[in-house]
């Protein structure tokens, strides 16, 4: 204070702690500056959100949002992206859209809600969902689980004439990859087991449901697992007591059932 109050005293003193005092003020607007230019700087830097390129309506699951890519992933200053403006389409999975939200709307987590209905949020368009009963060989209960992708086979007992009243016994792949929404996790237990049935929920089409439920109804339908990745698509066959004894390709069932070929 004593050396403070000496320098005020003479005019060179006060020169110089006027000098020192602009100093300071000077670091202290240029630390200000700085700051206030990484506010602005941080506020105009492009965020990539997702902005719905066609209308999503209430109801829709966020599954299929992702699933369908009914967004696109636009960069916005970090200004004008709404408050919980969804960046990463994974926020979308098992939830719904609570409002109906347009194209050219920034999504947000608000939008969504969570949903527990975890079959109705895999399901949109053609998408069907059905129930095959199963016992616990036919349908894998037990070793297969949501997520997994199956083939249908289908076996009957086709009757024909010339002679050949008796059925003849064909089985054909009738649905391949196809998703399982839902399974038992294991099978029951019990004397009974072996003629319980439970049921492997499918994703299908239409034509898919009907043709299953047909299978169902009037034959022997099993459940194969196929790889979680790299199965490549195949041909359906039909299978025959000639063609698994002998290799010959399937011939024609008599009467007037139409010939069986390989494939659909």
């Amino acid at each position: 204070m004593h050396v403070m109050q000496k320098m005020l005293s003479t005019r060179g003193g006060t020169v110089a702690l006027g000098g020192v005092a602009a100093l300071m003020a000077a670091f202290v607007l240029l630390l200000y500056l700085n700051s206030y230019r990484s506010s602005v700087n941080a506020d105009s830097e492009p965020v990539t959100v997702l902005v719905a390129k066609t209308l999503i309506e209430k109801g829709m699951p966020g599954d299929v949002v992702g699933l369908k890519r009914l967004f696109d992933e636009n960069a916005a200053p970090k200004s004008q992206i709404r408050d919980g403006a969804i960046t990463d389409p994974s926020t979308l999975r098992g939830r719904i859209a609570v409002e109906d939200i347009y194209p050219g709307q920034q999504l947000t987590v608000s939008d969504f809600s969570a949903t527990t209905d975890a079959i109705g949020a895999k399901l949109a368009g053609r998408h069907r969902a059905i129930a095959v009963p199963l016992d616990a060989a036919r349908g894998m209960v037990g070793q297969i689980e949501a997520g997994d992708r199956v083939d249908v086979f289908a076996g009957f007992n086709v009757v024909g004439g010339a002679g050949y009243g008796q059925g003849r016994p064909v089985t054909k792949v009738i649905m391949q990859n196809a998703l399982v929404l839902d399974a038992p996790e294991e099978a029951s237990t019990g004397v009974a087991s072996s003629a319980q049935t439970a049921n492997v929920v499918l994703r299908v089409n239409r034509d898919q449901a009907a043709e299953i439920a047909w299978a169902v109804d009037n034959g022997k339908v099993w459940v194969v697992l196929r790889p979680r990745a790299g199965a490549p698509p195949t041909r359906p066959g039909v299978v025959t007591a000639e063609s698994l004894l002998t290799g010959v390709p399937p011939v024609a069932v008599y009467g007037n059932v139409r010939r069986l070929v390989r494939g659909r």
